[in-house]
């Protein structure tokens, strides 16, 4: 038996809820880990409240990602004691995830836990921190510079945007953070952001372009917002899109595209290539301070998790949430 949030649905209702569940219930897969830590994001927020289609198999345990050890491996690539963490996938969507004490998944879901982190800070940094590293090796890629002008990045308070904010400073870009509670400005800061601006400047309709004033962006908006920031980037900038907390729809012209030649980049998180995710796990274990990460992270206990999702989706966290599992 092992502790887990499990999401059930009958009649159309659906309930959360945290109890024990016996080992033989995991589904298939060919290797066992022993979840040590795992995180609550906004869309395992929005699996357990009910307050977004998510998941798509019951029941469910929610949890996009975890870390901990492997207890049995039916594959050459990991072996007992292997520390692991797992980010995507499907996991807590389609496939049991991470709010639980036992995950049995497939081996080529998993990577190997980079040296510089323990398997807490791993998962203070998760899925958002990993999220946040693809954004900007994106921006990186279509050649957006420190030297070129000052990044945005929207829904700062959040844990893509706060990890954001730190890479970005890390790397020598100037980190202009946006907001919709500004009562994080010392905050934002102290993760490095140069600005911190209200989001009431981004959520209005813009005219097909405004000033351009950022040189790149980094959005976990999307809707008006992400529509305002694109309208606003520099020629030749660039924009990483990866989420959509305030909308899915996205109220723009081709004009940034086609008159200033602006880039909007997708980050997919969830189904990006092995080879890739390892690039952004060893990317962050060189850029990021390991005594600074607790200055982003609140923690719950598993048997808070649905608490803590709750407070997620009523705006009353911030930073990262991480879920101690083991105890």
């Amino acid at each position: 038996m092992f502790d887990a949030v499990i999401i059930e649905k009958k009649d159309e209702e659906q309930t959360a809820s945290f109890r024990q569940i016996a080992q033989d219930a995991l589904p298939a897969g060919n290797v066992l880990v022993k979840i040590e830590w795992s995180t609550l994001n906004y869309k395992d927020a929005l699996a357990i409240t009910g307050k977004g289609p998510i998941v798509k198999s019951w029941p469910m345990v929610p949890g996009v990602d975890f870390s901990g050890t492997v207890v049995e491996s039916r594959s050459p690539d990991f072996q007992p004691g292997d520390r692991v963490l797992l980010n995507g996938w499907g996991v807590g969507e389609k496939h049991w995830g991470g709010l639980a004490g036992l995950a049995r998944v497939n081996a080529e879901w998993l990577i190997a836990l980079p040296s510089a982190f323990s398997t807490r800070q791993a998962m203070i940094l998760g899925t958002a921190g990993y999220t946040a590293m693809l954004c900007v090796m994106a921006l990186e890629h279509a050649d957006v510079k420190p030297t070129d002008g000052p990044v945005l990045v929207t829904g700062a308070s959040g844990g893509v945007g706060s990890i954001a904010v730190m890479l970005l400073s890390e790397l020598g870009y100037e980190a202009v953070a946006v907001t919709g509670r500004m009562a994080e400005k010392d905050y934002l800061e102290s993760l490095g952001a140069s600005r911190v601006i209200g989001r009431e400047l981004f959520t209005q309709k813009t005219r097909p372009l405004e000033k351009a004033e950022w040189a790149g962006a980094v959005d976990v908006v999307g809707g008006q917002v992400l529509a305002s920031v694109c309208a606003a980037i520099r020629p030749r900038g660039a924009v990483a899109a990866c989420g959509l907390a305030g909308s899915m729809d996205l109220p723009l012209t081709v004009a940034p595209f086609i008159l200033r030649g602006v880039s909007l980049l997708g980050i997919d998180s969830a189904l990006c290539p092995r080879e890739q995710r390892i690039r952004a796990w060893e990317r962050l274990a060189g850029l990021i301070d390991v005594t600074r990460l607790e200055d982003v992270v609140s923690e719950y206990p598993l048997s808070k998790a649905i608490e803590a999702a709750h407070a997620l989706m009523d705006g009353r966290t911030r930073g990262r949430i991480l879920i101690n599992v083991a105890g």
